[in-house]
């Protein structure tokens, strides 16, 4: 597991990664929308806009995922000082952000038909929007300083603490009354949702996973060059 934490070994490893990575996320994205369009069936109270739940529920996944990484390594750059820690920062923080827009911007196309409003400043989607002024502020310090040591210590340390965000987005539908619904799976109890609909969304998200690793190899294989090439 060395390619984790080491930016030469995760060069090599990630040449063998990559086109299997890229194949197999084309062909769960292609089989996702198979089921989520043609086999998963209507619900009996949202009809066929219960099908944004696809895009809008990996999305949000892969959104707290990518930060919760990030807030690992970010503990292993300042903490252990593995250098490997300040690169994952640079190149994922702007797929987190991405992955956090097209959760909200679903979350607006699904709430119109379902609430009667594009948004409502919740619990839920108030600390998903935070979330991703996180992101760009993330992204915006990255862009800013011009002593790399500097920012990266600086954006580390701003990771986290706005990972104090991760639980509040997570738990926000428990802890207050909210319109959005609460969690439909849960490793505590059975899944209040059907297996028509349990198997398209499992299968877009292992797609939005491996999208998501695709371009973290491409940018953070980009980052390391980039790194090499100044201090040449």
């Amino acid at each position: 597991m060395k390619f984790l934490v080491n930016p030469n070994k995760f060069n090599k490893v990630s040449n063998y990664l990559f086109k299997p990575v890229l194949v197999l996320s084309i062909i769960l994205f292609s089989l996702g929308l198979l089921f989520s369009f043609y086999l998963s069936p209507d619900d009996y109270q949202q009809g066929s806009t219960v099908r944004i739940m696809y895009i809008h529920v990996p999305s949000a996944w892969l959104a707290l995922l990518t930060y919760a990484i990030m807030t690992i390594y970010s503990i292993a750059a300042l903490a252990f000082r593995i250098p490997f820690g300040f690169i994952i920062n640079t190149a994922v923080a702007p797929i987190g952000a991405v992955f956090t827009l097209v959760c909200i911007i679903s979350g607006s196309l699904w709430g119109k038909p379902m609430w009667g409003t594009w948004w409502v400043w919740d619990a839920r989607l108030t600390s998903v929007a935070i979330l991703f002024i996180v992101y760009l502020i993330v992204i915006f310090i990255n862009l800013s300083f011009e002593n790399r040591v500097i920012k990266e210590k600086v954006v580390a340390i701003f990771i986290l603490v706005g990972s104090v965000n991760l639980p509040i987005v997570k738990f926000s539908v428990d802890w207050w009354n909210t319109l959005h619904q609460t969690a439909t799976i849960s490793k505590l109890s059975k899944p209040s949702i059907d297996p028509s609909m349990m198997t398209p969304l499992i299968i877009m998200t292992f797609a939005f996973m491996m999208i998501g690793i695709a371009i973290a190899i491409l940018r953070i294989k980009t980052e390391i060059i980039s790194r090499k090439l100044n201090l040449s």
